[in-house]
Order: structure tokens, then sequence, then C-alpha cells
């Protein structure tokens, strides 16, 4: 299977984080200057946290750029589990105070239930993300496409028209809401952001033959087959 394995690697998380940091705010820059605003989608856990306090000190237009998450525990924006706590704690600071957020979470019960009104805030930014910023978990999940969870086909699935899907993980806590597979792979910049040899060795799995919805991260992988898809990058740090 012939699938892209071009892996931008640095020694130090360090030297990830400012490689990175720069190449962000380069293709926000670049998107303010075509269209006059540019979107930032980002993932949660403790992997984009340096990136974050990083970007946050940039001197960049920030007031003309949009950030929102790929995916969301369905969780208080207080808890400590939240995406949107995350990304307000250590990206909304500093310079990039004055960025627009928009949150996946509402007053809905579950996210199943909230799809509707989470789908309603997250098309008034437009589209497609300037950068998505995703990360990879010890099963092979990205976003909430969860290995199992019953939901997983209909977030998946190219022509479901959905931006976004309520998902239950079978291996994981917390409902979830996720950005759709197309909606992700639309984006002009689709970063995978991993640390650490455990994730390059479940990366290098994913590489591997296997059903997709074994390990969801061969949705983004296997897409990189398609002649028109340049882009889509790895970067990782020990």
């Amino acid at each position: 299977m012939n699938v892209q394995k071009d892996i931008h690697s640095f020694p130090t998380r360090d030297k990830l984080t400012a490689e990175l940091t720069v190449v962000i705010t380069d293709l926000l820059r670049k998107g303010i200057a075509q269209n006059g605003r540019a979107s930032l989608a980002v993932s949660g856990g403790s992997t984009p946290v340096q990136l974050f306090k990083s970007l946050s000190t940039i001197d960049l237009p920030w007031e003309n750029v949009t950030i929102t998450l790929v995916d969301e525990r369905w969780v208080s924006p207080t808890d400590p589990d939240s995406n949107e706590n995350l990304v307000r704690t250590h990206l909304l600071q500093n310079s990039a105070a004055v960025a627009l957020f928009t949150g996946m979470k509402n007053s809905a019960r579950t996210a199943s239930e909230g799809e509707t009104e989470s789908a309603k805030q997250l098309q008034k930014i437009n589209r497609p993300f300037d950068v998505l910023l995703l990360g990879m978990g010890n099963d092979g999940h990205t976003a909430s496409l969860f290995p199992g969870a019953a939901k997983l086909p209909l977030a998946t699935d190219m022509h479901s028209g959905k931006i976004c899907v309520g998902i239950a993980p079978v291996t994981a806590p917390h409902e979830r809401m996720t950005l759709t597979l197309p909606v992700i792979l639309e984006s002009k910049q689709i970063i995978l952001h991993i640390t650490g040899q455990n994730k390059k060795d479940v990366l290098e799995q994913a590489f591997g033959e296997g059903l997709m919805e074994e390990m969801p991260i061969r949705f983004i992988l296997r897409n990189q087959t398609q002649k028109q898809k340049n882009n889509f990058k790895i970067y990782w740090a020990k």
C-alpha cells in the first residue's frame, strides 16, 4: 500500500515546538493575507500545551484568527478534561488573547443531542481551515474517531454532509463531539503532532496493513494516496 511516510523528526520537543510555531504562524499569515481572516483547529491532550504557549506569544494579528477545536469531551468548559479549558488556559493568552474562539460544547444533555447546535456554531467559521492540528492516541484514534465507537462509520462517511458527530468511545471516558473526516481532510494544511517513542511505534503500526476502523488514524494516512492531497505533514520528537 502506497502511503505517504514523510515524518519531520526532531531531536528535542523544544526544537519541534520552535519549528511548528513558525510553520503555523506562516500559514495563518498567508490565510489572513488572502482572505482577511484565518482559521486554526486544534486538538487537546498534553502534547500541544508547549506549542500553544509558544504560539500565544507570537506577534500576529490574532484578532483576525478564529480558533476552534477538532474534538471536545462533553463536559463543562471549566472542567479539567475540557479541551476548551486547555485552549483558554494555554493558547488564548498573551498576544493570542484577542483571537476569536468557537467551542463545541453547548447546553445539550449529550453530545449526540448537541450535534445540531454545535454544527450551527462551527458553520460560522470559514472553511476549509487554514491549519488543523491532530494528535494520536495509543489505540490509533485521532480527533475523537475511536475504534469500536458505534458512530465511527457516520463520522468517517465522506458523503454524510455532517460537520460534526457525537461519539461515545468504548475505550475512553466521556462522550465526545468530533469534526467529521471530510471536514478534517478538506483543511488546507493538516499537521499530525506526536511525541515520544511509543507514539512513533503506534504510527509505524498504523502505516502497516489492517482495517482503517481498527486504527482510525489510517483514515488520514491512507487518504494521502489521493493525487490531489499534498496537505498533510507529520511532526515528531522524542
